[in-house]
């Protein structure tokens, strides 16, 4: 059962209908479907990540992962990054077709375009739209250069379009898995797929010839970063096949910050000081502390530190990322 709620509003956005799914995945959550102007995102040039162009289908995201950097952008559309960002999810329903029509501009160089960098294109509602088929479906088309990060095992019900992809251009998928600790995963993003159901997925895409990497991330002091946590993911990613294994150190922009440390006080009060003292000059925790966390990943399926070795930079780090086309990945900061 679908109820349709008429007369919503959106900044930038007209005609927006906002719709409510008779489904326990869906309760108390607003779709808000719009009509996107452009789906082809600039990457700014100041941005580390090895693409300049982003696809995001969604806006918000039920995952509800409490460290998720992308909580600040729905302040943009005069909603909170708390709940809203969890529970008002717009949808940009005209996504495949518009994304095909920018393909196809003279202009177009056939860029890399990375999915996933801002909040899942996996995530539940996409069982409802299906909005990804037609983007693969799109950049297939137009042998395009590809890749997604997600947190979902419902990938798997597009192989066969990334199968496709994969026969005629450049095409890559990463599954993110911060904990397999249950305790952990359940309290820091109570409402996405379980990490083994994430793990099982990863087998599936390599076992079809899908290049597929671990992003293990964001690494959490007291919280998912025990050297015994960190080696159980890379051992089983690596037994299931990942090409790569990397991850990075959490870090808390304005907005995240104050939705984080409220989760920390509630569930895990004896870190707040410990993490106050970590972020006390800003978003970034101190480069040693960095470090140590990178210390943790170290292995044959991690990029070589001097390229990929963003953690441990004094500057910023970026948001995550899918990997760019004949390089080794660099992700951070996505779910």
């Amino acid at each position: 059962m679908v109820n349709r709620e008429a007369g919503a509003t959106l900044p930038g956005y007209r005609d927006v209908t906002v719709r409510h799914f008779d489904a326990p995945e869906a309760v108390d959550t607003r779709f808000y479907e719009v009509r996107a102007k452009s789906i082809l995102n600039r990457v700014p040039e100041a941005s580390q990540v090895p693409f300049r162009w982003t696809v995001n289908p969604y806006r918000g995201c039920t995952h509800a992962c409490m460290y998720c950097f992308a909580r600040p952008t729905h302040e943009y559309l005069g909603l909170g990054a708390g709940r809203d960002f969890e529970r008002e999810i717009v949808v940009k329903v005209n996504a495949p077709e518009l994304l095909r029509a920018e393909l196809a501009r003279p202009r177009w160089q056939r860029e890399h375009v990375a999915l996933g960098t801002n909040t899942d294109p996996y995530q539940w509602v996409e069982k409802r739209y299906e909005l990804m088929r037609g983007i693969w479906e799109a950049l297939r088309d137009a042998r395009n250069p590809c890749s997604v990060l997600t947190k979902s095992p419902l990938l798997l019900r597009d192989l066969d379009l990334m199968r496709e992809l994969d026969a005629v251009t450049d095409f890559s998928a990463a599954l993110s898995i911060p904990t397999l600790d249950q305790k952990a995963w359940r309290a820091t993003e109570p409402r996405s797929p379980s990490p083994s159901a994430r793990l099982d997925a990863i087998a599936e895409l390599a076992q079809a010839g899908i290049r597929t990497g671990v992003l293990v991330a964001p690494l959490m002091p007291g919280i998912n970063d025990s050297p015994e946590q960190v080696r159980e993911v890379v051992r089983l990613a690596t037994e299931a096949g990942a090409g790569y294994i990397t991850g990075i150190a959490l870090h808390l922009r304005k907005g995240v910050r104050e939705v984080f440390m409220e989760w920390l006080a509630d569930q895990r009060p004896e870190l707040v000081p410990r993490y106050e003292a970590l972020y006390r000059r800003g978003a970034y925790m101190p480069v040693s502390e960095r470090r140590r966390l990178t210390q943790l990943l170290e292995g044959p399926l991690t990029p070589p530190r001097e390229r990929f070795g963003r953690m441990l930079r004094a500057g910023r780090e970026s948001s995550p990322v899918a990997p760019a086309p004949h390089s080794a990945p660099v992700q951070a900061s996505l779910f």
